[in-house]
């Protein structure tokens, strides 16, 4: 049954199937991914099939009965995008979180396509973090797509607010997904504090809210940071938090949509579900640029389940945050990290000689993994070794801890007084001239 109201929405009272997340019905004239109401919850289109629409009722269908009243609004989701934005956060629909306060700017729908290529620039601005392990060994170039991955029980988080709070970036854009409340209070706290919160814009899903929201999250802040980056020609820098549950939410509405199920329970779209939220990271010729800086958690470690492994296909790289206990703090790991840019930038926007004291430390870090692999199986240590063990757990504790905070330029010097400490410039096998020119400053 349809029927029109004053607003011209169309209304239909008539449900044939009904699933613990969807609804079907017979409509006409609806369009895809369109908003609707249905018994009063927020829905969308998520398949037409001749006449049948079939929506995705957010708060699920619980006590929905077939003769709800479904209401069409006539629109995909939008957002409003202008400077009144900036220092607010918002809901997955695009509502303030606080304050009435309505925003006033260009309405537009989300999710749009991917930058063409033609419109692209070979990045080339090294994004600055203060954090060695990423600077030093992984250095950020703007326009890149990389995720953490981590331990849910790691601190990834404030990992992502040093991140944001130190990297150069006009605007910073939060899309958190599945947050608990100690979390979002966290990220206002720090950001208000360090009075940044004139450059950032939060799009905000809790566990109180239902978790198929999240879906909406990735699109509300891409869609913000494409306006700032393009309109304005500003170096913009996405935090997707966290990952892992945005896929959850994805393999939420398809296994409650019947479809078969791909591996780890995940959709078989996965792929493409998420290489349409990295590939909007993007440098612009004009100076506008889109950086993505994600969280990725694991299930146990496991780097092979589904989300990790589509996710390393599509990004450039991974930043690996793990405890290192001859610490005790979290570092990231130079062996299981990677940024596939960083040769874009190092030595040609950081000092010269970075690319080479780079290779040295890993190498000598990687000689002390060796050690120690020696003596855990009970082989006698050379007096090598036994350096190179002494060099690891300084090196860890002031270049790859994440709480270091320091320029790239004292990065170089610490590793240089790593070096000297414990090497010999021939041990350490630097080019002559790196050598001459900086080891006799330590």
């Amino acid at each position: 049954m349809e029927r029109q109201t004053k607003a011209f929405q169309r209304v239909y009272t008539k449900l044939f199937q009904l699933t613990k997340a969807t609804v079907s019905l017979h409509a006409t004239g609806i369009g895809n991914e369109e908003l609707a109401i249905v018994d009063g919850r927020p829905a969308q289109v998520v398949k037409i099939m001749d006449d049948v629409v079939t929506l995705q009722v957010f708060e699920g269908t619980e006590g929905i009965s077939t003769n709800a009243e479904v209401v069409f609004t006539g629109k995909a989701p939008t957002l409003k995008v202008g400077e009144d934005l900036t220092g607010r956060f918002f809901d997955a629909f695009g509502n303030p979180m606080e304050g009435s306060k309505d925003i006033m700017g260009e309405e537009i729908e989300i999710g749009a396509p991917s930058v063409n290529p033609v419109r692209r620039k070979q990045p080339s601005e090294f994004i600055a973090t203060g954090i060695a392990g990423i600077d030093l060994n992984n250095s950020l170039v703007t326009g890149q797509k990389i995720p953490f991955f981590a331990d849910p029980d790691q601190p990834f988080n404030q990992v992502m607010a040093m991140v944001a709070l130190r990297a150069k970036a006009d605007k910073i854009i939060l899309a958190g997904m599945g947050l608990t409340n100690d979390d979002y209070l966290f990220f206002r706290n720090v950001f208000d504090n360090a009075g940044a919160l004139d450059r950032i814009v939060g799009f905000i899903n809790t566990t109180e809210n239902p978790p198929v929201e999240r879906l909406l999250i990735p699109d509300m802040a891409l869609s913000a940071a494409e306006y700032f980056a393009v309109e304005k020609n500003e170096k913009v820098l996405v935090l997707l938090t966290d990952m892992t549950l945005y896929c959850d939410a994805l393999s939420i509405v398809s296994n409650r949509m019947d479809q078969i199920p791909s591996k780890d329970s995940m959709p078989g779209s996965l792929y493409s579900d998420l290489a349409k939220l990295y590939e909007k990271a993007v440098q612009f010729p004009d100076g506008g640029s889109i950086t993505i800086v994600a969280v990725t958690t694991l299930s146990g470690g496991d780097i092979t389940h589904a989300i990790p492994d589509n996710t390393g296909y599509i990004t450039e790289g991974q930043l690996f945050l793990r405890k290192d206990t001859d610490v005790g703090k979290v570092i990231v790991d130079p062996f299981r990290s990677l940024s596939r840019l960083k040769q874009l930038v190092i030595g040609k926007k950081t000092r010269e000689d970075h690319p080479q004291v780079m290779n040295a430390a890993v190498r000598l870090y990687a000689d002390a993994a060796n050690a120690k692999t020696k003596l855990e199986n009970g082989f006698d240590l050379t007096e090598y070794d036994e350096r190179t063990l002494d060099f690891s757990k300084e090196y860890s504790q002031e270049l790859l801890a994440i709480d270091v905070n320091i320029e790239v330029d004292q990065m170089l010097e610490t590793a240089y007084k790593l070096f000297s400490k414990y090497f010999s410039p021939e041990e350490v096998g630097l080019r002559k001239e790196y050598v001459d020119k900086y080891w006799k400053k330590n």
